[in-house]
């Protein structure tokens, strides 16, 4: 693995990301169709320019290997189907967070990738460079079988130590979509759209405020309420640094906005539990406090499915120790 303590450096211009040899070996099949790239799922996600903060954040709470590549060169296939099988039989102890570079540049220019493909490792929001352009059969086995443990390894002896969320495939989700609905645009409801985009556009705290002016026409809106939990809770932590919030939460148990703030964190990163608990035993030690915290968890509640058992068991513990 490269130097971890080389200083990240983003915004430096990106030129001949994508060598002309690609344009051969281009497909025009979407991943996970035949002929096509291989698809997400699992523990292995697809990554945008909105997305990518969140992506940092929870390198925080579990590591991540980010592949920057193009899903439209066939060269790449058996590459990235290798290291999705490597990272999806680790259980969850690490995640495959895959960038398109031919329409994600600024993620390009950040990692100053010079060729696809390039696989980083993200541990508490440090990237660190494990390989660039195609590597050998014996390179891609080195990827697999060491380096991917040693990663891991890593993130533990700095106390990362969380569990990657299992995402159903392109399958699955193709499967739940309504009838005639072919993507996530045909199913945002009209009055959502100005929110949506602002949220894709990461500007989250418009999206909240705009997600807020929907509920106040219909207040039973169940995305909306989802939707405006999310972006409040990106704008209010999409930025902060993952190791000072905890570092600061550990420091200061009594403090009020440092356990606020690592439960961000925690949500962020998709530890739900371990956000609910946290600020429940504060609840139980600090009762003085318990109009904030009920308001900060009644906003994470609208995130789970309604369905998550873990959902029910911090909606009933509330309910016993506020009243």
């Amino acid at each position: 693995m490269a130097d971890s303590n080389k200083q990240f450096q983003p915004g430096v211009s990106l030129a001949g990301a994508v060598d002309l040899e690609a344009l051969a070996h281009q497909v025009k099949a979407k991943p996970g169709e035949q002929g096509g790239a291989p698809s997400a799922g699992g523990y292995v996600i697809d990554v945008t320019t909105s997305s990518f903060q969140a992506v940092m954040q929870t390198s925080g709470t579990f590591p991540i290997l980010m592949l920057l590549w193009v899903p439209s060169d066939s060269r790449l296939f058996p590459m990235v189907k290798t290291l999705s099988d490597a990272v999806n039989g680790q259980g969850g102890k690490v995640q495959l967070a895959r960038v398109d570079i031919s329409t994600q540049t600024q993620i390009a220019q950040a990692f100053r990738v010079q060729e696809a493909p390039a696989l980083f490792a993200l541990v508490g929001g440090r990237p660190m460079p494990i390989m660039q352009g195609m590597p050998s059969d014996e390179e891609l086995g080195q990827v697999t079988e060491e380096l991917i443990p040693q990663v891991i390894q890593l993130a533990q002896q700095s106390g990362i130590t969380g569990t990657a969320p299992y995402q159903g495939d392109d399958e699955d989700a193709a499967n739940q979509n309504s009838e005639g609905s072919d993507s996530e645009e045909h199913a945002i409801p009209p009055e959502h759209e100005h929110a949506y985009a602002l949220a894709q556009q990461g500007d989250y705290s418009g999206a909240a405020e705009e997600y807020g002016k929907v509920l106040q026409s219909d207040p039973s809106d169940k995305v909306a309420q989802r939707e405006r939990a999310k972006s409040l809770l990106l704008a209010r932590s999409g930025n902060a640094d993952v190791n000072d919030v905890r570092r600061t939460a550990a420091d200061t148990p009594d403090d009020l906005a440092a356990q606020l703030a690592v439960a961000d964190i925690d949500m962020i990163g998709g530890q739900i539990q371990d956000a609910f608990e946290r600020l429940l035993d504060f609840l139980q030690a600090h009762r003085a406090d318990s109009q904030e915290i009920r308001e900060r968890l009644l906003e994470y509640f609208a995130i789970p499915d309604p369905s998550d058992p873990r959902l029910a068991h911090a909606r009933r513990r509330l309910a016993t120790l506020i009243y």
